[in-house]
């Protein structure tokens, strides 16, 4: 399941942090990252959903 995460995270980074963890700090987090430069909306999505 991890690696569908990673996957719809590399095509859209805030989807596979909203599949890991809701609606939260880190789903908001991963959104504005994510609007400031891809990668490191990217980046961040990476380490949330590996992190668990």
């Amino acid at each position: 399941m991890d690696l569908i995460r990673i996957i719809l995270s590399v095509i859209i980074p805030p989807l596979g942090v909203f599949l890991q963890v809701g609606i939260g700090k880190h789903f908001w987090l991963n959104i504005l990252l994510t609007l400031l430069g891809y990668i490191p909306g990217l980046v961040h999505a990476v380490y949330i959903i590996s992190r668990k």
